[in-house]
């Protein structure tokens, strides 16, 4: 049964993330077109981070190893979340986007967390 959870767990993770990198890369697809080598590019490669890592993590056989790529991966999310704020800031952002991406990085960030708090506790 704790596997199943794991990977019911697993796959919700991984489908918010999988939704924060494709949103992202939707509103900075509208972004201005000279920040497109400065804050556009870093916002997506940040937000692609946080699902590269975690797949990646998961897909390690070791705690160690998983707890590692999932520390990166949330230090991306954090960066993410940033930049995601500055855009607003910038006008870059409309406030319903910004909404959603924080909103998905807060669940993210949670359920991330969670895990590398385990894993912690499980060592």
């Amino acid at each position: 049964m704790e596997h199943k959870t794991r990977n019911n767990f697993h796959d919700i993770l991984k489908n918010k993330a999988d939704e924060f990198a494709l949103k992202t890369y939707q509103v900075t697809k509208n972004f201005p077109k000279e920040e497109i080598y400065g804050i556009t590019s870093q916002l997506r490669r940040s937000s692609l981070s946080v699902i590269l890592n975690y797949i990646e993590g998961y897909a390690r056989k070791g705690d160690k190893q998983y707890k590692n790529f999932l520390t990166i991966s949330y230090g991306s999310l954090k960066e993410a979340k940033y930049l995601i704020y500055f855009s607003l800031r910038e006008k870059y952002l409309h406030k319903k986007d910004y909404d959603l991406l924080i909103n998905l990085s807060e669940e993210i960030g949670a359920m991330l967390w969670k895990t590398i708090q385990g894993l912690k506790a499980k060592s």
